[in-house]
């Protein structure tokens, strides 16, 4: 990867550098347009792909429509759990009283028994692989009393997900009609935050089968069967919000994400979301850049204790592309002019564009990796002259 570094030079100066530097990318035919064929269009009302470490949203179709979300509520329902365990407000031996409430929750059931003490392992596992709405209300009560304050927990999540246009009711996604809603958009980045933040759990999700009190269900993910690289993630079904699933896989080191919704059969949302991921995966390449809190290089601090300050990421940089066009790349860094003490780390000084036939495909804040305070008088004053002088 060629990095170089500009800081806000003349126009002029900058077509000379960037002649001299980039001159291996320029061979490249630049001219030459980089063809990627159109996504599939899904029977299904809305869908969207997108890639886990990079973000970039590959094939999309209504992803912003507000539509009932049916079981895959429970992608919620678990990642709250999961917070709590790696919190240490619960443990997977803790033992949870089975309600009357849970215990009648219509629709997939685990068949717990009600007043009988089941592990919270169980019950998630239960809800992960059975998508049993019992499981669902008896760790909801649990964790929060009742399901309705656990729905305001749900939405306080959603919230800080940046799920703008989803709202829960409840924990199972039972109907709700204009009260339980979300979108393809904000179920793609609520099941990213599930598989980046809780690996140890996720592993749950690509388990074929599940047997408690002598009742072994299958998952209803059949994608597990056809598709060695999928390892999740949910399906769902009600009338309303016809046949869903959220998917994802990984090949080599590119993990992919589906979300569809509204097909009209078991098989046709399995078929729709393979042809999603074989398109993603065919067409498109991620490649791992920069390792967060990496010096990537260095920047000039006036008036400060120490002259240079260490500048880096907050988080590692991925980038997604068509595929073969890799080397056709370069990244620059941009940084700020004439920066004054005192620097916090973490403060945003700058940027690294990555860019692809001189169009910038990617871009992310450049941060200080260390703090710089103040100088003394003597080095305040002198820096001042000397600013004046450049």
């Amino acid at each position: 990867m060629f990095l170089k570094i500009s800081v806000n030079y003349p126009l002029v100066l900058k077509i000379a550098l960037l002649a001299f530097f980039c001159l291996p990318f320029n061979q490249v035919n630049a001219e030459a347009e980089i063809l990627i064929p159109a996504p599939p269009n899904l029977a299904a009302s809305s869908y969207i792909l997108l890639d886990a470490d990079s973000e970039r949203i590959l094939a999309e179709k209504n992803a912003d429509e507000v539509l009932p979300p049916a079981s895959l509520t429970k992608i919620m329902t678990v990642y709250i759990a999961f917070r709590e365990l790696s919190n240490n407000r619960l443990s997977l031996d803790e033992m949870v009283t089975v309600s009357e409430k849970a215990w009648r929750t219509p629709g997939s059931k685990m068949f717990i028994e009600v007043n009988k003490k089941v592990k919270v392992e169980d019950l998630l596992k239960g809800i992960v692989i059975q998508s049993g709405n019992d499981a669902s209300v008896a760790i909801a009560e649990h964790i929060a009393g009742d399901e309705r304050t656990f729905a305001e927990m749900m939405n306080q999540q959603a919230h800080r997900l940046g799920m703008s246009s989803t709202h829960f009711v409840n924990a199972t996604g039972l109907p709700a009609p204009n009260e339980h809603y979300t979108t393809a958009r904000d179920l793609a980045l609520l099941t990213r935050a599930l598989i980046r933040e809780f690996p140890e759990y996720y592993r749950w999700d690509k388990e074929k089968e599940f047997t408690f009190n002598n009742i072994t269900q299958k998952n209803r993910n059949t994608l597990l069967w056809r598709d060695e690289s999928v390892d999740g993630v949910k399906t769902g079904h009600t009338e309303a919000a016809g046949y869903c699933l959220v998917a994802s896989a990984k090949r080599e080191d590119m993990r992919l994400i589906s979300v569809v919704l509204g097909t009209k059969s078991k098989s046709a949302r399995a078929n729709e979301s393979q042809t999603l991921l074989n398109y993603g995966f065919r067409f498109f390449e991620t490649h791992k850049l920069y390792d967060a809190d990496t010096i990537l290089t260095t920047a000039r601090v006036w008036k400060g204790a120490s002259e240079v300050v260490n500048l880096g990421l907050a988080d590692d940089m991925y980038v997604t592309i068509s595929r073969r066009h890799y080397k056709e790349m370069k990244a620059t860094t941009n940084v700020d002019l004439k920066l004054l003490a005192p620097v916090k780390s973490g403060d945003s000084l700058g940027a690294v564009n990555v860019m692809l036939r001189d169009k910038i495909i990617t871009s992310k804040p450049l941060i200080a990796l260390n703090s710089i305070e103040k100088g003394s008088f003597f080095q305040r004053a002198y820096d001042s002259a000397l600013m004046l002088i450049k």
